[in-house]
């Protein structure tokens, strides 16, 4: 698979044909992602190239060159529409500021799935997971890891995201079944390693004693580990996504647990649906992809890395 980086567009060409399956002419799928920094959409973009090459399909990945830079993403959607893609697969850096541009795609009759990140608009379908059963299964497993007592450090993604809003929610709603843990502060790590490292050395400093670490994905429970070992402080750690550096952290007794949001899956469930409609297929207005709480007793499924698991089945991901 060959790939070309135009501006701050990330393009990527698959070209992989299986025998007794071709289109009427090849189809061209646009695919937004929010940033080429987090390990989720990295496996996400993979997901939709798998699926692409099964069909003989080609994708074209438009990805901010600033991490989840709105402006940025505005100006892709633009290259895009030059582009005349046959289907949109599209994540939003901001669920708000990104509505009128997604809706230029339905405007110039091009169907577009939403993944991850729901907002207004006309789509196919939105492929996504429930946010806030993440949020809530992943405090509950800190909570109760603590014995039910505690003080505890929550660390929220970028509220742009309707992920981690719900998320967050989720994580609320287990604080009030557990009167023993003490809530110090939500701080703000953006989705991102840095951010979060950053926010997490200021709250040690703050705070004496932190014994519980939630974070709304994997990538700022890493700064966050980064922080604490600076500062040579340890804290029960729980994350979101299921990514490989989180189940070594677990096997090796570092990390409490993780919940298995997986950008993957919700990918590679989208881009089939895409097809699916050019297809002249009915496909479901939504498709919640589940999740799973992983700690150390559940671990095995998920050794197998992240760029070597081929993408499920519709009817593995779709009930009808």
């Amino acid at each position: 698979m060959k790939r070309q980086y135009l501006c701050i567009i990330a393009a990527a060409a698959v070209s992989l044909m299986p025998a007794g399956f071709a289109w009427a002419a090849e189809v061209k799928i646009a695919v937004f992602t929010k940033n080429l920094t987090n390990p989720a959409y990295e496996a996400a973009r993979r997901g939709v190239d798998l699926v692409a090459a099964e069909s003989g399909a080609t994708t074209v990945h438009f990805v901010p060159q600033d991490p989840d830079n709105v402006e940025q993403q505005k100006a892709l959607v633009e290259a895009a529409l030059a582009e005349k893609p046959d289907i949109v697969i599209f994540v939003p850096v901001d669920d708000k500021a990104m509505v009128p541009d997604a809706k230029k795609f339905a405007d110039a009759g091009i169907p577009v799935v939403s993944f991850i990140n729901r907002l207004e608009g006309e789509f196919v379908a939105h492929v996504g997971s429930d946010d806030v059963a993440v949020g809530y299964n992943g405090a509950e497993a800190l909570f109760e890891g603590l014995g039910g007592t505690g003080t505890v450090l929550a660390i929220e993604g970028n509220p742009a995201a309707p992920t981690s809003r719900d998320r967050v929610a989720g994580m609320h709603n287990a604080v009030g079944e557990f009167p023993g843990i003490k809530l110090l502060e939500v701080v703000r790590g953006m989705y991102q390693e840095d951010p979060a490292y950053q926010v997490t050395a200021a709250a040690l400093q703050k705070y004496p004693e932190i014994d519980g670490i939630w974070a709304a994905n994997d990538v700022m429970v890493y700064g966050a580990l980064k922080a604490l070992r600076e500062a040579n402080r340890s804290a029960k750690l729980v994350g979101a996504n299921g990514l490989d550096k989180a189940i070594q952290l677990i096997e090796g007794g570092t990390m409490l647990a993780t919940v298995e949001f997986s950008a993957f899956k919700i990918a590679c469930t989208a881009a089939r649906a895409g097809l699916k409609h050019l297809a002249g297929e009915a496909v479901p207005a939504e498709i919640i992809v589940p999740s799973v709480l992983i700690t150390a007793s559940n671990l095995e499924p998920w050794k197998v890395p992240l760029d070597q698991r081929p993408c499920p089945s519709w009817e593995e991901m779709v009930q009808n």
